[in-house]
């Protein structure tokens, strides 16, 4: 049985066991490349928009959501090569559709954990963009991990 859903995925950087039998691996795209000396394979188990996650309501107990933070980045970077890059005029929505899709697909009292580097988009903006309240989170660096429930 599926229990986890992770709806961007990419190269499962942070994932302790990257091949979990109940977790769903998502992303919009599946690649592996080479650039500037680093390897990166994203293989996800289907491909799929965060911003339209095609799963049915309540489906998930715990769902992961690390979606792109960059609004602008080189044509080379390996940063927008490694996790993306938002439009610079449709963030605020795309991250406010991907919250609402994510809570969707959660079951009532699930949880939603919520990864943010606020490098270029401060995370009050994001906290401002979105109508969900964190319980909780944490700090290190620019990178912000928050847990959300599904009421």
């Amino acid at each position: 049985m599926k229990r986890i859903l992770d709806v961007c995925c990419g190269s499962r950087m942070f994932w302790f066991d990257k091949k979990r039998e109940d977790t769903i691996y998502m992303d919009i795209r599946r690649e592996t490349f080479t650039l500037h000396g680093k390897h990166v394979n994203v293989v996800p188990d289907i491909i799929g928009d965060f911003r339209d996650i095609p799963f049915e309501n309540n489906t998930f107990c715990h769902v992961v959501f690390d979606p792109p933070h960059l609004k602008w980045a080189g044509k080379n970077s390996i940063m927008k090569a490694q996790y993306g890059q938002l439009d610079k005029d449709t963030w605020k929505d795309d991250i406010e559709n991907g919250f609402h899709e994510c809570m969707r697909v959660l079951k009532p009292d699930g949880t939603l954990n919520f990864k943010w580097s606020d490098c270029q988009i401060p995370v009050r903006q994001v906290l401002e963009a979105i109508p969900y309240k964190p319980l909780y989170g944490q700090q290190r660096g620019t990178t912000h991990w928050m847990t959300f429930i599904k009421d």
